[in-house]
């Protein structure tokens, strides 16, 4: 089983035309076996079968790849990371990368840091904080190359979540569905409030499979005004 475990996921990575050593499958099979042991005490994913694992999460994850050069150095905040999608997959597959996993719920934060230890990752950090606080936190505000989400929120209150982590210059990337006309047209004046213009919609299908998936890229253009974020909960409540 465990090496049929092992071809499901070389071949489903092969086809994004990523070729995984030995010791990212390895990281992959760990990851999954931990994220269900987890999953049966703590609300984590409602996947847990290894193949919907590895092509909904995991595969999705690197789905970036589709749009943006991942080669280089550069640091990365994971918003509302949850079980660690998509930053743990982009970590393990790109080891260079400079992580930051966030999320406002700290029993999935200390999964995370078990997590990291468990696959012996290093520069990457599980951060227990709301997007809009740590937002507004030095160390933090303006500081990444890329920001990416997977979180379930309209554009517009994603914008707001995430925009103000990318230094001029960088990227967001949010992770979609597909028939998202509307939500990007009503979040073009969030977008472009906070500093941001619309560069790309990429929209595929996920390997070997017809479940449609779209990244948005959205280019920080300009210095996010300081009063945002505003305070926690009104992005969501009350979108730009």
């Amino acid at each position: 089983m465990n090496e049929n475990n092992k071809s499901i996921l070389i071949d489903i990575f092969k086809e994004m035309n990523i070729d995984l050593s030995d010791k990212q499958v390895d990281q992959f099979l760990t990851y999954h076996q931990f994220l269900v042991k987890k999953n049966e005490v703590m609300n984590l994913t409602a996947i847990t079968e290894y193949q919907d694992v590895v092509l909904k999460h995991f595969a999705d994850s690197l789905s970036i790849v589709k749009a943006f050069d991942m080669s280089a150095p550069i640091r990365v905040i994971d918003v509302g990371t949850g079980a660690g999608f998509p930053g743990v997959p982009l970590k393990i597959v790109y080891p260079h990368l400079q992580l930051v996993l966030l999320d406002s719920l700290n029993k999935r934060v200390t999964f995370l840091k078990d997590l990291i230890g468990k696959l012996c990752l290093k520069e990457i950090t599980a951060v227990h904080a709301r997007a809009e606080d740590a937002a507004r936190n030095p160390a933090y505000r303006e500081q990444f190359d890329l920001c990416v989400s997977r979180a379930v929120a309209n554009l517009s209150s994603l914008s707001e979540y995430c925009l103000p982590f990318v230094k001029k210059g960088g990227m967001f990337v949010a992770y979609k569905s597909t028939n998202i006309d509307i939500e990007i047209k009503d979040s073009m004046n969030a977008i472009a409030v906070l500093g941001g213009e619309m560069k790309e919609i990429k929209e595929f299908c996920l390997p070997d499979s017809d479940i449609e998936r779209s990244l948005v890229l959205i280019e920080k253009t300009k210095a996010t005004p300081s009063k945002y974020p505003r305070k926690a909960g009104l992005p969501s409540k009350e979108p730009l």
